[in-house]
């Protein structure tokens, strides 16, 4: 079984924008994060972690601005805490073993898919591609990918 850490080494090798959403609970831009239309079969990772939090197959164009998803890969990767700032209650999503704030979920997603949308900063994400999941150890995932390019 995969140990999945905070990685003091890792942090220190993010990019501007990685820290400030991952270690900050920051938001990057609308519309301009990476994985935002992505449609390539795989799995999104924590970036600092490694820890499998969502599948292509779950993601959706929400319209939101930021990459979408009905449900986590894993639900214990996930860790969802009350967030009063900016005057809303929301609910924060963040992972469990690296701590990472990744965004919000909301109960507006599709209905027939759960109702829920799970509102993910890019930049809080490492995308591994469906040919290279069994090599990086993430294998047991395979059946949870679809190709849907």
């Amino acid at each position: 079984m995969a140990r999945y850490t905070k990685d003091p080494d890792i942090i220190a090798a993010l990019t501007p924008e990685q820290y400030h959403v991952t270690q900050r609970a920051g938001t990057e831009r609308p519309g301009t994060g990476e994985y935002l239309h992505n449609k390539a079969p795989g799995i999104y990772v924590d970036v600092v972690s490694g820890e499998p939090l969502f599948a292509s197959s779950d993601k959706y164009e929400s319209g939101c601005g930021w990459p979408s998803f009905v449900k986590p890969i894993e639900p214990a990767h996930i860790v969802e805490l009350r967030d009063l700032s900016h005057g809303m209650i929301r609910t924060e999503v963040r992972s469990t073993h690296g701590d990472s704030h990744l965004g919000h979920v909301f109960p507006d997603g599709p209905r027939d898919r759960g109702g829920l949308r799970y509102c993910i900063n890019s930049a809080a994400l490492r995308f591994v591609h469906r040919e290279d999941m069994e090599a990086e150890g993430y294998g047991a995932y395979l059946a949870q990918v679809e190709d849907l390019a």
